[in-house]
C-alpha cells in the first residue's frame, strides 16, 4: 500500500512555491522595484511553511487522515491553517508582494478581505463549516470537493494571520492592543467545535466507524481525541503567539522609556 500521495500536480505546486520564491529572493530580486536582500532566517522561515504543507499533504498523515483515523486528519487541517500559513506570511519580504498591487482594485479588495473582522468571519466560518457531518463526508469520498476544501483552508488562514503577519505596509497588521484581543478571540471558535467533537455520543464521521482499525484506536476514541486535537493545541497556537506579542512588546515598552532616560 503507498502511504504517501505522490500526486503530481500537488508536487509541482509545491516546488515551484519553493523554487518561486528562491529565483524571486534570488537572481530575480533586481526586477522588484526597492527589494533589499532577504536574510537566511526568513528564507528559512517560508520553506518551512513549504515543508509544513508538505507534511500535511504529502506524507502519511494525509492517507491515515483520508482513510483511516479522524484524529489525523484534525493534525493535518491545524498544519494547513495555524502552521503553514504564518511561516509563510513571516517568511515573505515587504517588496514581494506589492507588484500584486498594480492589479485593479487590488488594493481595496485587500482591505476589505484583510480587515480584521472579516478575516475572523472568513476562515472561522469556512471551517466550521467544512466539518459539519455531510460536507466533511462528502470530502472524504469527492477528490475534487476534498482538494476544493483544503485550498479554502489555506486561503482563509492566510486572511487570518494577516492582521498578525501583515508583509505589506498598504495592508498593515493592528495595532498590538488589537493583536491580543484578536488572538485571544480566535481561541474560542476552535474550542467550541473541539468540544463538540470530542464530547459527541454519536460517531459524527460514519466513514471512519466503517475503515480498517489501526492501532487499536475504537471510532469513538478516534473522535474524541480528534476533537481534543482541535480544541487545545487548535487554541494553544494562538495562545503562544499571544504570549510572544506580549513579551517582546513589554520588552519594547521597558526599553523605550530607559532609553529616553539616558538621552535626557
Amino acid at each position: 500500500m503507498n502511504i504517501w500521495n505522490w500526486e503530481p500536480t500537488l508536487l509541482l505546486g509545491l516546488a515551484l512555491q519553493a523554487v518561486g520564491y528562491l529565483a524571486c529572493v534570488g537572481p530575480l530580486r533586481r526586477w522588484f522595484p526597492g527589494a533589499t536582500p532577504v536574510s537566511s532566517a526568513r528564507i528559512q522561515v517560508f520553506l518551512l511553511g513549504t515543508l509544513t504543507l508538505f507534511l500535511a499533504l504529502v506524507s502519511p498523515l494525509d492517507v491515515l487522515g483520508d482513510d483511516y483515523l479522524l484524529s489525523a486528519h484534525m493534525v493535518q487541517h491545524l498544519l494547513l491553517t495555524l502552521v503553514a500559513p504564518p511561516l509563510l506570511l513571516l517568511g515573505t519580504p515587504r517588496w514581494l508582494f506589492r507588484p500584486l498591487l498594480r492589479i485593479p482594485l487590488a488594493l481595496p479588495i485587500g482591505r476589505v478581505l484583510t480587515n480584521p473582522l472579516v478575516a475572523f468571519a472568513l476562515f472561522n466560518i469556512t471551517f466550521d463549516l467544512w466539518h459539519l457531518p455531510s460536507l466533511y463526508e462528502a470530502t472524504l469520498h469527492q477528490l475534487d470537493l476534498h482538494i476544493l476544501e483544503h485550498l479554502m483552508f489555506i486561503a482563509t488562514a492566510t486572511l487570518t494571520w494577516w492582521p498578525i503577519f501583515s508583509p505589506l505596509d498598504e495592508l498593515p497588521a493592528i495595532p498590538i492592543p488589537l493583536q491580543f484581543l484578536y488572538l485571544f478571540l480566535q481561541t474560542l471558535p476552535p474550542t467550541v467545535l473541539g468540544a463538540l467533537i470530542a464530547f459527541s455520543g454519536t460517531i459524527l464521521y460514519p466513514t471512519y466507524a466503517r475503515t480498517p482499525r489501526i492501532w487499536g484506536i475504537t471510532p469513538q476514541v478516534d473522535q474524541q481525541l480528534g476533537g481534543l486535537i482541535m480544541w487545545i493545541p487548535g487554541g494553544l497556537v494562538f495562545f503562544i503567539v499571544l504570549s510572544v506579542i506580549f513579551l517582546r512588546w513589554i520588552s519594547r515598552e521597558e526599553y523605550e522609556p530607559a532609553s529616553e532616560g539616558l538621552r535626557g
